[in-house]
């Protein structure tokens, strides 16, 4: 066994039980009565959400990594995503939470077993880790899922954590981002999912970008405007969606006297002017960008704005470089339990000056979730290809629920485009 192996077994092993200290943080701030009750009906209850991460990490670690027996087959169906949507989950005969700790408990101490014995390399489910690396950003993720889940509940605050810091750089207006070709893309990321792969050039017309996501402040002008009764901002489908769900300001805000108030894990305060909006759909940016004379970004041109670096014309892991991001850099991992004020994170700007790509908020754009050229399905095609076409929306960059290991700067998410009970925001851009 070499050293480098060695060291890839403890970066699994640490990155297995970071996700684990979050998932335990998240389900036991709450009575077991909480744990089972849906908060709402876009959400799964959070027992559901703790043993689906533990049959994942069954089904893919303990028997296909590990060859070893099942721990549970009998309860494989429940924790299919695929097979019950959230809304009916409540009715299942779902593990207790007891029961349901128990189990992620007993399928961890077989996978650490499995961890110290499996090659990591070879065949491409175990080269460089990779089902423990997906495993980690599966929890990871269910993670965020269930932060969320927190912001939907009532009744007594639980979640806390310090403020992010405060603005260290004055951050506003736009960059220019010259036209030509990136690598958009991994190819060579370990732990990169199959919609990340394969790295591919694209050629990006000239454009011009926001530095920072678009705030509070400037989105309460839009509002102020009249923008949520003006049809002419709003695509068709947005003006719809608008009128039929009587959208009239972001997901938990309230008005507070003059101004906006919103609720934040169950405290009610006024919206803080400079920190990224959060909690609107892609038809409230769409429409925003329109009221304000520009457009989103496509996901061409986010992840160039994000990645290129115009000294050397390479492709970066992130947009300060290719160091894992740390404190200084980003929002990240719920260190924080709010967007961070724009110019918060001068160390993790682009080479060009945009500011907080990565963590805050995830960020809209305007493409279609697809399959980049070359795509190919791996390990199933239930991680992206089923989602692929013209119903989901793009986000890119992570939030402030977002764990660094389940992002980076071609990591991609999506969602339908009427969806804001995620950590979503967004930036406008224009043509050169």
């Amino acid at each position: 066994m070499t050293i480098e192996t060695n060291r890839l077994r403890d970066l699994v092993a640490t990155e297995l039980g970071r996700a684990r200290d979050r998932t335990t943080l998240l389900t036991e701030t709450v009575d077991d009565g909480d744990l089972i009750r849906q908060h709402s009906p876009l959400m799964s209850p959070l027992v559901w959400d703790l043993a689906h991460v533990g049959n994942q990490e069954e089904l893919w670690l303990v028997r296909d990594v590990g060859g070893r027996e099942p721990v549970r087959r009998d309860i494989d169906e429940l924790y299919d995503a695929f097979k019950h949507a959230r809304r009916d989950r409540p009715q299942l005969p779902l593990l207790e939470p007891g029961e349901a700790r128990k189990y992620v408990a007993t399928v961890r101490d077989k996978v650490l077993d499995v961890l110290d014995h499996a090659p990591l390399e070879g065949a491409r489910l175990v080269e460089r880790a990779f089902a423990f690396g997906m495993i980690v950003q599966h929890e990871q993720q269910h993670d965020e899922t269930m932060l969320a889940t927190h912001q939907l509940r009532t009744g007594v605050p639980v979640l806390a954590a310090p403020p992010p810091p405060a603005a260290a750089a004055r951050v506003g207006g736009e960059v220019l981002i010259p036209g030509g070709q990136f690598d958009m893309g991994t190819s060579t990321e370990a732990w990169a999912l199959d919609n990340e792969r394969p790295a591919h050039r694209v050629d990006v017309q000239a454009f011009y970008i926001d530095r920072a996501p678009v705030t509070n402040g400037a989105y309460a002008a839009f509002i102020d405007a009249g923008g949520y009764d003006d049809p002419r901002w709003w695509t068709p489908a947005g003006w719809d969606h608008r009128q039929a769900a009587g959208l009239f300001a972001p997901q938990h805000w309230v008005r507070d006297g003059a101004g906006w108030a919103h609720t934040r894990f169950g405290r009610t305060s006024p919206i803080v002017p400079d920190e990224p909006v959060v909690h609107v759909c892609w038809y409230e940016a769409a429409a925003y960008a329109a009221w304000a004379g520009r457009r989103l970004p496509t996901e061409a041109e986010w992840e160039k704005a994000a990645r290129w670096d115009p000294a050397t014309g390479r492709s970066r892991r992130y947009p300060w470089g290719d160091e894992t991001p740390t404190a200084e850099h980003a929002n990240l991992g719920q260190r924080h339990l709010q967007p961070a004020p724009v110019g918060a994170y001068p160390a993790g700007a682009s080479p060009l000056g945009v500011h907080q790509l990565i963590g805050d908020v995830w960020e809209w754009v305007s493409t279609d979730f697809h399959g980049y050229p070359g795509f190919a399905p791996f390990p199933y095609r239930e991680y992206s290809e089923v989602f692929f076409g013209p119903d989901y929306k793009v986000l890119r960059g992570g939030s402030f629920g977002t764990d660094q290991a389940a992002v980076r700067g071609t990591f991609r998410n999506w969602d339908y485009p009427i969806r804001r009970q995620i950590f979503s925001g967004f930036r406008c851009a224009r043509d050169a």
